[in-house]
């Protein structure tokens, strides 16, 4: 489940190595994947054009566009969200493929080619697909991240205090509001939450401010060591979220419920819950 350090990777991939290739075909048949654009109609913006920036906010990447020949006028934003199970892989020339997410950045291609949902063909050879089994990922043009909060990666201290305490909700609730701050998924809640010893049902208004700031760099410190690992499932604690699990700093049983609508685990001696 791609969260933030997936996406990363992913935005990382293209920049290394889809950049300034021009794009000589479009295979966007998917309408699905590519709503609301009919068939026909992203390779009608995208051909002959190159990618020549791609950036991340949150969970979302989008990659700025060149003009076509001489023009200097930026083409169209070209918005690709992973959703729940989507992966970016890009070849080159010599047809040698390099996947989002594989920290040894294997060389075989995962999946199977009916999973590929979107691919953008660069002229002199290779591609750029989008592979997704479930058909939950997104492609669109020009994409709105206007409702989205500041990155999780960028916030500052002073911003996370203001973004988390407000209202009485829950703190593992108000860590996946993408419109507070984007980029943190379930896995990386539960993980930051447990770094910080904090109750993922703690009320946001209970919260001290040594607990929100122990608790700020407990995401930063989750966020990059994913990133560094692989993804979000590398986490601490991560393999200790299911039953008969204990907790690996100090033993006790895990426990699981339901928070912000969410399957959440904690320690249930360490994160035991705080003052209402």
């Amino acid at each position: 489940m791609p969260e933030l350090p997936e996406v990363e990777t992913a935005r990382r991939l293209i920049a290394e190595r889809a950049l300034h290739r021009r794009i000589a075909g479009v295979d966007d048949a998917d309408t699905f994947v590519c709503r609301p654009h009919s068939p026909g109609q992203l390779r009608d913006a995208l051909v002959g054009r190159e990618l020549t920036a791609v950036h991340r906010r949150g969970k979302t990447t989008w990659c700025e566009t060149s003009g076509l020949g001489d023009s200097t006028e930026p083409g169209p934003d070209l918005g690709i969200h992973l959703g729940m199970g989507g992966r970016i892989i890009v070849t080159g020339p010599d047809g040698e493929a390099a996947g989002a997410g594989d920290p040894d950045r294997r060389r075989e291609r995962p999946g199977k080619p009916e999973w590929i949902r979107f691919t953008l063909e660069f002229a002199g050879g290779g591609r750029l697909e989008l592979l997704d089994l479930r058909r939950l990922a997104r492609v669109r043009l020009n994409p709105d991240v206007a409702a989205l909060g500041p990155d999780a990666l960028d916030v500052t201290p002073a911003q996370f205090r203001c973004l988390i305490s407000r209202g009485r909700i829950a703190v593992k609730a108000r860590l996946l509001d993408q419109s507070r701050i984007a980029g943190v998924g379930n896995l990386l809640a539960d993980e930051a939450l447990w770094q910080a010893k904090l109750s993922p049902a703690r009320r946001v208004d209970t919260l001290r401010r040594q607990d929100i700031d122990r608790l700020y760099r407990a995401v930063q410190s989750a966020l990059r060591s994913a990133i560094l690992k692989g993804g979000a499932h590398t986490g601490d604690m991560i393999s200790a979220r299911h039953p008969g699990g204990t907790c690996p700093r100090c033993g006790a049983p895990m426990e699981h419920g339901t928070v912000g609508g969410r399957s959440t685990w904690w320690c249930s001696r360490e994160q035991a819950p705080g003052p209402d």
